[in-house]
């Protein structure tokens, strides 16, 4: 591609900041606000966004980093029309900038899944209207319970009360690998053995991969991985060591895991293996998570993504999430970096 066709190509990059909800906790730290980049590129009348928001004691790069990544990235496509290789970039840049190509290229669908497995943290009738309404809609009754916050026994007799008190319903735990595996055997005592297998899938219940294997396989309860697949530069061949008894789903977290083809290349190999793969959220904005819902109904249709983080959130960004009353804070707002 010419240089001379740098003329029909304009970019833009922009720091966001967005107020957080004051209880928002991510590994012991208290978020007060929500930072990141947002990319806008335009090249033949066509307006495309990307988001890179690396998320704090979750991602390996800082907020700097990405910064300058992104400039190096976005000067030489607005003179050349090229991109850095994916493996050349942080996973949060990566991710932005294949999202950004992806839309500017047309091939990002317009319908997304907007719904959301409910939260469960209470009283099972008070979530009765939410399944009805799931059940008229002829979606499968799933909702998710964080567990690993409290003692293990209270996590495992909210468990058993919800299963127990609506039979058809589905539950994914997550448990971001906070037990100790003596500690999740006695979570799954309180579960009652019927009702394990309406457990969909626990993220990671164990402190390491070998403990979550063997609480699979002493308790028969299904788990999926979250951060294990974020944790390697994984390449097709590896990708099988993923695989064993008892393992049921992949949790794809875009920002922490990379491009839109990396991310397509794990759906793939768990759609090949029956295996579920949820696109899951990295508190991005609800211009991030718009696009995800979108890359979910593309990608892993049938299959409710877990897309729910936007309450978290005191305000939305550019783009509307479907039916949130947040107000909506334009990108116009927020700090302009640089043009090209």
């Amino acid at each position: 591609m010419s240089n001379s066709n740098s003329l029909t190509r304009s970019a833009k990059l922009y720091r966001y900041q967005l107020p957080m909800d004051s209880g928002v906790i991510v590994r012991d730290q208290r978020l007060s606000q929500r930072e990141g980049y947002i990319v806008e590129l335009q090249e033949a009348g066509t307006l495309a966004y990307g988001e890179c928001s690396p998320l704090p004691s979750f991602s390996q790069e800082s907020l700097p980093q990405v910064e300058s990544e992104l400039i190096n990235a976005l000067q030489v496509w607005h003179s050349s029309g090229l991109w850095p290789s994916d493996e050349s970039l942080s996973p949060s840049v990566a991710f932005a900038l294949s999202m950004a190509q992806c839309e500017l290229k047309g091939d990002l669908p317009s319908q997304g899944e907007y719904r959301a497995a409910p939260l469960c943290s209470g009283d099972p009738d008070e979530l009765l209207p939410v399944f009805d309404a799931m059940s008229q809609e002829g979606r499968q009754k799933v909702a998710k319970v964080k567990v690993g916050l409290y003692e293990p026994i209270r996590d495992g007799m909210l468990v058993n009360l919800f299963l127990e008190s609506i039979p058809d319903l589905q539950l994914r735990l997550d448990a971001n690998r906070s037990w100790t595996l003596e500690k999740a055997l006695k979570f799954a005592q309180y579960v009652m053995p019927e009702f394990r297998s309406r457990i969909a899938f626990l993220e990671e219940p164990c402190q390491t991969e070998a403990l979550s294997r063997e609480f699979a396989h002493q308790t028969g309860i299904t788990i999926g991985w979250d951060e294990t697949i974020q944790q390697s530069d994984w390449h097709q061949r590896e990708l099988v060591t993923l695989l064993g008894e008892h393992v049921g789903a992949l949790v794809i977290k875009p920002t922490l895991i990379g491009s839109l083809e990396r991310c397509s290349q794990f759906i793939d190999f768990a759609h090949q293996h029956g295996l579920q793969a949820v696109i899951s959220s990295s508190l991005e904005t609800s211009l991030g998570l718009s696009q995800l819902a979108r890359f979910s109904a593309w990608k892993t249709p049938q299959q409710t993504p877990g897309l729910d983080t936007l309450q978290l959130f005191q305000a939305q960004l550019e783009r509307r999430w479907p039916d949130s009353p947040l107000p909506l804070i334009s990108l116009q707002e927020q700090q302009l970096i640089q043009q090209w």
